[in-house]
C-alpha cells in the first residue's frame, strides 16, 4: 500500500510542489488504492495530465484533482478497449479500395501482419500523390474529419521571449496572412543562406551495434574517470590524487564515478565513490555528503573528492568537485577526416572565420502528428509557419514515426514506417525546401523512439537521398553537434532531463532559491558528455562500444538542444568564474504534438552570443 511519504517524495523527485499537502496525500492515497497504482505510476499519470492540460507552473494543487481524477478514469478505459479490440479489424478506405480492385485479402493476416503491398506500392513515393492526403495512415481517419488539433482556438502565440528583442508570432486569422503577400515575393525575402559544417564523431548509417561485451563497459567507464582525473591533475589546482580506499590520517584528493549502493535511488547511506582501477584499487568507498551545504550528484558522475578516510572505510567529503575546465576552442579530439564541411561551395573568408554571423533557427522536437490520427497536421502548420517567418536553419528533432503512438503500436496501418517517414515527413520538407529555395537548409536529428530507424543509443543519422538537394536537407547523429556559420549547436534527442531529474539527489542551503532545470542541463556541460548517467534505464538502447566518442563533449557549444517532456523553457547556463564564465544557450522546445492537442516549438536567433540572442516559444 502506498504511503503519504512515499507519494510526496515521487511527485518531489519529479520536480512538483504540493499544495495544502495533507488534503492531496490523502486524495492520492486514496486513488493508488482504487486503481492499483503504484506511487510512481501515479506522478507519471499526473505528468501525461499536466502535460495534457498544459499547465503553467510545475504545482499540484487541490481544485486540479477532480479533473486528474477524470483523467485516471479514461486511461482505464482506454486500456479496458484496447483489450477488447486486440482481436478486431476496422476497416477503412484502403480495404474498400482493395475489394473495388479485386483484391483478395485474409482478414487474419491483416492482424498479424503488415500488408503485402507490393503489387500495389508506386516505385518512389516522391513521384506520386500518397493516398494519405486523403485520409492519412491512420485506421478509419479522413481529413474532412474535424480533429482536436484542428478545433484549436490559440494558434501561434507567444509563450513568453528570451532576450531583449522580442521575436513576434502571427495571431489572428492565417487566412489574411497567407493572402497578404504574393508567393514570388515571399520567396525573395529569406535571408541568405547560412555555412553548415558537421562535426560528429557518431556512429555511420549501417554500422554495426548492440555487440558491446563487458569489457567495453568497463573501458568506457574507466576511461571517464581516468580522463577527468587527468583533466584535474592538468589544472594544478589540486593535490596529488590518491586511492580513496586507503586508511589515511590527512586530508586527500581522489577523483572517482558517484555509484548507488543497491537499485534504488540514491540516499545519505547509499552512496559510494568508484576510483579507477588502472591509477588506484578501484574499489568502491561509501562516501559521506553530510558536512556539504550544497551538492547535486547522480550514478555515473564523475567527482573529485577532498576529503578524509582514517579508518579505510569510509570517505567523509569536505569539498566536492562536479566540474574540469572546459574550453571553447575547436575539437582537438576530432580527427579531420570526421569534420565533415557540408557545403563546400561556400568558404568563409579568413578574416570572418573567427566572428560569429547571425543564425535564425526554427527548433521543433516530435511527435509531429497528435495521438488520434496520423495526418501530421503540427508538422503541416509548422512548415506554413516556416513559409512566413523562414529561417536560416530549420531543426527537427525526433521522433518522426513515434513507435509510441497509439496506432502505431496497435499495428493498425498498413504503410510500412518507412514509407510513412518518406511520405508524411521527407516529402513535405522536399517541397517545403523547392517553394523556399537555395537559401534554407534543413537539419534531422532521429530519436530511438524512431520506429522506421535503428534502436541504438548512440544513433546513426537518417540514410536520406534526395537528388540535387543533398546540401539543403541533412540528417545529424544521436547525439551530434554542428556549426551554422560558425555558431556550434549540440543536440540530444533522448530526454536526459527527465531520466538525470528522476536520479539526481542534491542538497542546498536553506533559504536560496535555484532553478533546477539549469542544474540539469548543466551537469552535461560540466561531465563533458551527452549523457553522463550510469548505469542507464532499461529502456534506452545504450551500446558502450560506440558511446565514448560519440557522447563526448569535447568543447562548450553555443546552443544546446536538449528536448523533453518536461516543460519547454530557453536559459542561459554559465560554467566557470564570474568574469571567465563561458555561456550556453540551452533550449528545450518543448513537443509539437501533445496528446491531441498543440504543443510548442521555438524560434531563435543568435548573434555573436547569448547577451545578443532571442528567442519565443510559440505553441503551434
Amino acid at each position: 500500500m502506498a504511503t503519504d511519504e512515499e507519494i510526496k517524495n515521487e511527485f518531489k523527485r519529479s520536480g512538483f510542489t504540493l499544495v495544502e499537502e495533507d488534503e492531496i496525500l490523502k486524495r492520492c492515497v486514496t486513488l493508488c488504492i482504487n486503481y492499483s497504482l503504484n506511487p510512481s505510476d501515479l506522478v507519471s499519470s499526473w505528468e501525461l495530465y499536466h502535460l495534457n492540460r498544459q499547465l503553467l507552473d510545475q504545482t499540484v494543487k487541490k481544485d486540479e484533482m477532480d479533473g486528474f481524477v477524470l483523467h485516471l478514469q479514461n486511461e482505464q478505459k482506454e486500456a479496458i478497449m484496447r483489450a477488447e479490440e486486440s482481436g478486431l479489424h476496422l476497416y477503412s478506405n484502403r480495404d474498400v479500395d482493395m475489394l473495388l480492385d479485386g483484391v483478395q485479402e485474409d482478414t487474419e493476416e491483416i492482424v498479424t501482419t503488415p500488408t503485402n503491398k507490393s503489387q500495389r506500392l508506386h516505385p518512389d513515393p516522391f513521384d506520386s500523390i500518397s493516398r494519405s492526403r486523403d485520409y492519412g495512415y491512420s485506421t478509419g481517419k479522413s481529413v474532412g474529419h474535424v480533429t482536436p488539433f484542428g478545433q484549436r482556438i490559440d494558434k501561434f502565440v507567444v509563450k513568453f521571449n528570451v532576450g531583449n528583442v522580442a521575436a513576434h508570432a502571427e495571431n489572428g486569422n492565417n487566412n489574411e496572412i497567407e493572402n497578404s503577400e504574393d508567393d514570388i515575393i515571399k520567396r525573395v525575402q529569406t535571408s541568405q543562406r547560412c555555412s553548415l559544417k558537421f562535426n560528429g564523431s557518431g556512429p555511420e548509417p549501417g554500422c554495426r551495434f548492440m555487440y558491446d561485451r563487458t569489457e567495453d563497459r568497463f573501458n568506457a567507464l574507466e576511461n571517464r574517470i581516468v580522463k577527468h582525473a587527468d583533466a584535474f591533475a592538468a589544472s594544478g589546482l589540486y593535490e596529488e590524487q590518491v586511492d580513496p580506499a586507503v586508511a589515511s590520517q590527512r586530508s586527500i584528493f581522489a577523483v572517482g564515478m558517484i555509484c548507488c549502493d543497491g537499485e534504488g535511488h540514491l540516499n545519505d547511506k547509499s552512496i559510494l565513490l568508484q576510483s579507477s582501477a588502472e591509477r588506484t584499487s578501484g574499489q568502491r568507498v561509501p562516501l559521506d555528503l553530510n558536512r556539504l551545504d550544497q551538492f547535486s550528484i547522480f550514478p555515473g558522475q564523475i567527482v573529485g573528492i577532498e576529503g578524509q578516510n582514517p579508518s579505510g572505510h569510509y570517505l567523509t567529503a569536505s569539498k566536492l568537485l562536479d566540474s574540469v575546465p572546459l574550453t571553447r576552442a575547436v575539437d582537438v579530439d576530432v580527427p579531420p577526416a570526421k569534420r565533415q564541411n557540408l557545403d563546400q561551395e561556400v568558404l568563409v573568408p579568413a578574416e570572418e572565420s573567427c566572428e560569429r554571423s547571425e543564425v535564425s533557427f526554427i527548433i521543433a522536437s516530435g511527435p509531429f502528428t497528435t495521438s488520434d490520427n496520423l495526418l501530421f497536421e503540427p508538422l503541416n502548420e509548422l512548415l506554413s509557419y516556416a513559409k512566413r517567418k523562414p529561417p536560416q536553419l530549420l531543426v527537427l528533432l525526433g521522433p518522426f514515426v513515434d513507435s509510441e503512438h497509439p496506432e502505431i503500436k496497435k499495428g493498425a496501418v498498413d504503410a510500412t514506417f518507412s514509407e510513412i517517414f518518406q511520405v508524411e515527413v521527407l516529402r513535405k520538407l522536399r517541397d517545403y525546401v523547392e517553394f523556399m529555395g537555395s537559401e534554407v537548409r534543413v537539419v534531422l536529428v532521429p530519436s530511438i523512439r524512431d520506429a522506421n530507424h535503428d534502436f541504438i543509443f548512440p544513433q546513426p543519422p537518417f540514410d536520406i537521398h534526395i537528388p540535387d538537394l543533398e546540401h539543403q536537407m541533412t540528417s545529424l547523429s544521436n547525439p551530434g553537434t554542428f556549426e551554422a556559420n560558425q555558431v556550434k549547436v549540440g543536440c540530444c534527442t533522448v530526454d536526459v532531463l527527465k531520466q538525470l531529474s528522476g536520479e539526481e539527489m542534491s542538497k542546498n542551503p536553506s533559504g536560496v532559491p535555484t532553478d533546477r532545470m539549469s542544474r540539469l542541463a548543466s551537469h552535461l556541460l560540466r561531465q563533458r558528455s551527452f549523457y553522463p548517467l550510469y548505469p542507464p534505464p532499461e529502456s534506452l538502447p545504450y551500446d558502450s562500444s560506440l558511446a565514448p566518442k560519440a557522447l563526448q563533449i569535447s568543447s562548450i557549444p553555443d546552443i544546446l538542444l536538449l528536448p523533453s517532456d518536461m516543460r519547454y523553457f530557453v536559459k542561459i547556463l554559465s560554467l566557470g568564474e564570474e568574469e571567465n564564465a563561458a555561456k550556453c544557450v540551452c533550449v528545450n522546445p518543448g513537443r509539437l504534438a501533445k496528446g491531441e492537442g498543440a504543443g510548442t516549438f521555438v524560434e531563435l536567433t543568435y548573434k555573436g552570443g547569448p547577451e545578443s540572442m532571442h528567442a519565443s516559444i510559440i505553441s503551434i
